[in-house]
C-alpha cells in the first residue's frame, strides 16, 4: 500500500465475505497485496444460512455452511488478510484511478477494488419461511435436493429457475408439485415442457404459500396454500419446499458506477471479472446469474484476484515506476553510465 497526500492508499480492497470474497482475499493476500475486506455484517454470504453442504470438493461426509465460511475466512486471515465486519455504504468508482470506499463518513482508498456482494434469494415474505429455513424449506434446488430422498415435496415459482430447480430435485423426490400462483408459467416453453416430461412432477395452479407450519419435530410439515381465484385454503403435506423465485443481486452500492444488466447483476468482460471500469472487478453472485453455487464463487473470486494482481503489475502509476511483488510502486534505478 501506498500513500497518497496523508490517506494510506491500499492495494485492494475487496467488498463482501461470501465464498468469492474470501477466495479472493485468499489469493491476494498470498500476492503480498495485503487485502482489506469489508466482509458486512452477514459475513460468509448465503452459506451462513445453510447447513449440510455435501456438494464442495474436498469434503467427503460434508460440512456445516457457517463451518466452511469459517475456514474460508481464517485460511485468507492467516496469509495477512484484514477484515471489517461493516457494511459499506457507498463507493465513488474511477476508471483507472483511485478508488473510494466508505464506512459512513470514513474514506477508504484502494488501486483496485473487487465487487463481491453476493446476490439473496427472493423471499415470500410469509410465516415460518425464515423460521423453518434449513428445516425443510430451501432456496437452493441444486445445494439440498439431494437431502430429500424418497420425500414429497414442493416447488413455489413459475419461471425458468423453477422449472430447472424441479428437475432436479425429481431425480431423488417420490413425488414433486410444482405450485404457481396462475395458470400460465413465466418459464420458457422448452423448460417447462421438460418439467411436464418428469412422471413424479404434478403441476398446483392457481395457488400461493401464505405460511409455512412445522410439525413436532421443528421441521416442516405442511405448507398452507390459497387459491388466488377462490381464495379458498388448504393444508398441503409435505416434507420439503422449495422456493425458486429468483434471486436479487446486492449491487445497490455500485449502481450507476458499473454496468449492470436488466436484472442488477454487474456485467464483466468475457472470460475475466473486469467491469467497464479499470481496476474494478467482480466476481460470485453479484455477477452470476445461471450456476450460483460455492464452487463457482470461489472459483471466481480466484479470476478476480488474478485479475487485480495483474492490473496492479501492468498498471504503474507513473513511466518511473513498476509493481513488484507486494504492490508497492518502487523507482527503477537508472542505468550506470545513463
Amino acid at each position: 500500500m501506498t500513500e497518497n497526500g496523508d490517506k494510506k492508499v491500499e492495494n485492494v480492497i475487496i467488498v463482501g465475505g461470501g465464498p468469492a470474497g474470501y477466495t479472493a482475499a485468499l489469493y491476494t493476500a498470498r500476492a503480498n497485496l495485503e487485502p482489506l475486506v469489508f466482509e458486512g455484517f452477514q459475513w460468509g454470504g448465503q452459506l451462513q444460512n445453510t447447513t449440510d453442504v455435501e456438494n464442495y470438493p474436498g469434503y467427503p461426509e460434508g460440512i456445516m455452511g457457517p463451518e466452511m465460511m469459517n475456514q474460508f475466512r481464517a485460511q485468507a486471515e492467516r496469509f495477512g488478510t484484514r477484515f471489517v465486519t461493516d457494511d459499506v455504504d457507498r463507493v465513488e468508482l474511477s476508471d483507472g484511478g483511485v478508488q473510494k470506499v466508505y464506512l459512513g463518513d470514513e474514506e477508504h482508498l484502494a488501486k483496485t477494488v473487487i465487487l463481491a456482494m453476493g446476490a439473496e434469494p427472493r423471499r415470500l415474505g410469509v410465516p415460518g419461511e425464515l423460521e423453518l429455513s434449513g428445516c425443510g424449506v430451501s432456496t437452493c434446488g441444486v445445494c439440498d435436493g439431494a437431502f430429500f430422498k424418497d420425500r414429497k415435496v414442493l416447488v413455489i415459482g413459475g419461471g425458468d429457475s423453477a422449472m430447472e430447480d424441479a428437475i432436479f430435485i425429481s431425480k431423488f423426490a417420490s413425488d414433486l408439485t410444482i405450485v404457481n400462483r396462475r395458470d400460465d408459467f413465466r418459464a420458457s416453453k422448452i423448460m417447462h415442457d421438460r418439467a411436464k416430461e418428469q412422471p413424479n412432477i404434478e403441476f398446483k395452479t392457481p395457488y400461493v404459500a401464505e405460511e409455512f407450519v412445522g410439525g413436532d419435530a421443528g421441521k416442516l410439515d405442511r405448507v398452507r396454500l390459497r387459491n388466488t381465484e377462490t381464495d379458498e385454503v388448504e393444508d398441503f403435506e409435505t416434507e420439503g419446499a422449495f422456493i425458486a423465485i429468483g434471486h436479487i443481486p446486492k449491487s445497490e452500492v455500485v449502481a450507476g458506477q458499473v454496468d449492470t444488466d436488466e436484472d442488477g447483476y454487474i456485467v464483466t468482460e468475457a472470460s475475466s471479472t473486469r467491469t467497464n471500469l479499470g481496476g474494478v472487478f467482480a466476481v460470485g453472485d453479484v455477477v452470476d446469474h445461471t450456476y450460483r453455487q460455492a464452487v463457482t464463487a470461489a472459483g471466481s473470486g480466484c479470476m478476480g484476484a488474478l485479475d487485480a494482481e495483474w492490473f496492479l503489475r501492468d498498471t504503474p502509476p507513473s513511466p518511473e515506476a513498476h509493481w513488484q511483488s507486494g504492490g508497492e510502486p518502487v523507482e527503477i534505478a537508472p542505468t550506470p553510465g545513463s
